[in-house]
């Protein structure tokens, strides 16, 4: 299992990486298109748009892991370890309940967009959506394998982090 988990974080961390340099590789031709030689694509902003969506949602459940989504922890460590860990679990469920109706709801999204198509494009809308599914369910993995250590905030963090921008262990 622990293999599979690390194949599942590797392979998730290569998404990430490769979707936003395709942006960055995209936009950058299109500025340098536009203001170097007069000319650009009309289809980079719709890509990159929804590239970035996709690099969103798919890096969701690696901030999970390494502890970066937003929190407010005041509650949670202001009563007694039992009461923060109950907090974390109610946390967990609340996340789950959330990510999987985006999940069910993303599925439908790209149903119903699959007959149509987007503007620059062409390509059927469905497509583009497929964003939502799929960072939804890679987050659900993320959560489903992760969520005891969540609990315990026994985050993961790159090697190379600086620690002064790494989150904190609280009690």
């Amino acid at each position: 299992m622990a293999r599979a988990e690390t194949m599942l974080v590797v392979l998730n961390r290569a998404l990430v990486a490769l979707v936003l340099a395709a942006v960055f590789a995209i936009v950058f031709v299109n500025v340098v298109g536009r203001y170097g030689f007069g000319q650009s694509f009309a289809w980079v902003e719709e890509a990159a748009r929804h590239l970035m969506i996709l690099g969103a949602f798919s890096g969701a459940g690696l901030a999970l892991r390494e502890g970066r989504l937003v929190a407010i922890t005041t509650l949670q460590s202001a009563g007694s370890p039992a009461f923060g860990r109950a907090l974390r679990w109610l946390a967990v469920l609340i996340m789950f309940v959330f990510m999987a109706t985006m999940f069910w709801l993303g599925v439908e999204f790209v149903r119903f967009g699959w007959n149509k198509e987007t503007m620059s494009t062409g390509m059927p809308r469905g497509v583009a959506y497929l964003s939502i599914p799929i960072g939804c369910g890679l987050f659900l993995l993320h959560l489903a394998l992760f969520a005891a250590r969540f609990v315990r905030e026994d985050f993961e963090f790159l090697a190379d982090a600086d620690p002064e921008q790494t989150p904190k262990k609280t009690a």
